[in-house]
């Protein structure tokens, strides 16, 4: 999306590929591949203009061609690995108190002033040392202006283009071991108050005011169900916000493909998103290049949510193309409603000719 020239190939080679949909990534970390009202747009897509709109043009050249375009928008993911972002209007240089904290660096930041510049490059020196487990870094979910704001990007997005869909990424924790904010720790205290009996309460506020990990260390359980919730109810509320506005717009997002393990170490709980009506269909990341690990994937999101509102996520950068083909063939035979295909960068990166 950072090129007029290479938008118009992307939905031309779709067209005549047979795709009937797009689902393109204008929020990548924190930034705007489109005109947005609340986050900066990437230099990549700056350099051409103020004229220049990425997902205007991919709208206008696919709904030409017939094919629908949903807005893929990574919720909580809002850094990347290369260094810390130097626009004052990104998320991490203007609010770095709505990041989310790493168990391991919890007792260190949390009496740091997250204006501080330790407290960013903190963050970002754990995740790349840990590149094996998270991507960058992350917004606090259950943080009230991080709510409010992703809000604000979904609606904005709505009002602003003739959209078929919008699509949910890393709508989750990225693992159980965040979010140990100071805020998020403050959050659970007062959740988990009411919850508890008096005297279990007094004996836990006075150890945490000697260690700030006293009742999320004390109450697993309950940690658990308090974060679950912030995703869940993000879900909800933008769910309910975009088809009160648009009825026919599809709301899907990309889901870890073991429902048990997304529900309890990503606190994504997407079995009950579709089982309560807040998630049209949900495209499990079943990235592989094992037919039979891809197909019991697959087979097991179809008995959590139905087929007709699952579509099956094939890892095009973990396969052949022969390999691509198999498991499009698999999803069809399990009766999938599709396949997205992740991604179309990785599709064309290599042997363009064939």
């Amino acid at each position: 999306l950072t090129h007029p020239d290479s938008i118009r190939a992307m939905v031309e080679r779709a067209y005549r590929a047979g795709f009937n949909t797009l689902i393109v990534q204008v929020r990548g970390r924190g930034d705007a591949y489109y005109q947005g009202r609340w986050e900066p747009r990437p230099e990549a897509v700056d350099r051409h203009g103020p004229g220049f709109d990425p997902l205007a043009l991919v709208i206008q050249e696919a709904h030409a061609r017939g094919l629908g375009v949903h807005a893929w928008i990574n919720a909580h993911l809002v850094g990347g690995l290369g260094g810390l972002p130097t626009d004052p209007r990104h998320l991490i240089a203007r609010r770095p108190d709505l990041l989310a904290v790493p168990r391991e660096l919890a007792r260190e930041l949390f009496t740091v002033d997250p204006w501080n510049p330790r407290f960013a490059g903190s963050l970002l020196d754990y995740a790349l040392a840990n590149t094996d487990r998270i991507e960058g870094l992350y917004s606090a979910p259950s943080h009230p202006e991080v709510k409010e704001h992703l809000y604000s990007v979904w609606m904005d997005l709505l009002d602003s283009y003739a959209l078929d869909g919008l699509h949910f990424d890393y709508i989750r924790y990225p693992n159980p071991e965040f979010d140990y904010s100071r805020g998020a720790l403050e959050r659970f205290r007062t959740w988990v108050s009411p919850r508890l009996p008096p005297e279990r309460f007094e004996e836990l506020d006075l150890e945490y005011r000697a260690d700030p990990l006293a009742f999320v260390d004390a109450l697993p359980g309950p940690w658990g169900d308090f974060r679950r919730a912030q995703i869940t109810e993000l879900v909800q509320r933008i769910y309910l916000g975009v088809k009160k506005r648009e009825p026919d717009a599809v709301v899907s997002a990309a889901v870890f493909p073991g429902a048990e393990d997304a529900y309890r170490s990503r606190f994504q709980d997407w079995r009950g998103w579709i089982q309560n009506g807040i998630l049209d269909a949900v495209a499990p990341m079943a990235y592989t290049p094992d037919n039979e690990t891809f197909q019991g994937q697959i087979q097991a999101a179809i008995e959590a949510a139905g087929p007709q509102r699952v579509w099956a996520g094939i890892g095009v950068y973990q396969n052949t193309y022969n390999g691509t083909l198999d498991k499009i063939r698999l999803a069809r035979a399990l009766g999938t409603r599709g396949v997205v295909l992740f991604s179309y960068d990785w599709a064309v990166s290599e042997g363009e000719s064939d």
